[in-house]
């Protein structure tokens, strides 16, 4: 078995592990409270975070880390190695008992996305890829859809007043006319529908690199693009956009027609 390999299968149980976790918390009375940001957080994220910061840290000593809860270098300073690691994405989601939150364990081997596992405990779905392995959601290879057209095409995103607060609502806007449907409420599993198929494009105006950790190379080994929406293979962008290789010149169309920012 190969380095690549087996890195793949440490990171699977990891995120795996810590769904389980977040699953003791799920539905129940868990207090919330408020970051620095206004965004929520739980005894279930740090939870989950400290044990996957354990098992690398058990597993990879020599290895950087950077998550959500527990920060971590914002390089690879030091290591050749960094995990990028959310515990919840989609904590909002979490803690109104929507099974539709993930956790993200990523990779990143001389500033590239090597690995990628996006578990969602709720809903008891994997999707996992490393770089020349092909992307597996629970077990089976999967890919994008071959949609031809956006006029043919679903769109998911997270919140719709976040288009308007970073500056793409008249994106939002075109894209909202040129699409055939528009499901939110989608976090990372937007992106991991993008990856397995059951959907053509998935749109975040606003992205940390920890919440884009898996996808570039999990879309890459499905067929298709992750990156931000100027087209660029990037999780530094700060926003970030998951389609098909068929529909990206389509995609990017309608972002450059925007004057809003």
């Amino acid at each position: 078995m190969s380095e690549l390999r087996r890195q793949l299968d440490f990171a699977i149980a990891t995120a795996q592990e810590a769904g389980r976790i977040t699953l003791a918390h799920f539905q129940s009375d868990t207090t919330v409270e408020l970051k620095a940001d206004q965004s929520p957080v739980t005894v279930a994220d740090r939870s989950a975070e400290q044990r996957i910061r354990e098992r690398i840290e058990a597993a990879y000593p020599s290895h950087a880390v950077l998550g959500e809860e527990f920060g971590g270098p914002d390089d690879q300073r030091g290591s050749s190695h960094r995990w990028l690691v959310d515990p919840i994405d989609g904590t909002r989601a979490f803690v109104r008992g929507v099974p539709l939150y993930a956790v993200l364990v990523a990779l990143e081997v001389d500033g590239k996305i090597e690995v990628g596992v996006a578990d969602f405990p709720a809903l008891g779905e994997t999707v996992w890829a490393a770089r020349g392995e092909g992307c597996y959601w629970n077990g089976r290879r999967c890919f994008v859809r071959e949609t031809a057209t956006l006029a043919e095409s679903v769109v998911a995103f997270t919140g719709a007043s976040s288009f308007a607060r970073h500056g793409r609502e008249a994106a939002w806007q075109r894209f909202q006319a040129a699409t055939s449907y528009q499901a939110g409420w989608s976090d990372a599993y937007g992106h991991a529908l993008v990856a397995t198929g059951r959907l053509e494009l998935m749109l975040d105006p606003a992205m940390n690199v920890w919440d884009c950790g898996p996808f570039p190379v999990i879309l890459a080994e499905a067929g298709g693009f992750f990156g931000n929406w100027s087209g660029e293979h990037t999780i530094y962008g700060g926003e970030a956009l998951s389609t098909t290789s068929v529909l990206l010149e389509q995609v990017l169309e309608l972002v450059a027609g925007d004057t809003d920012g």
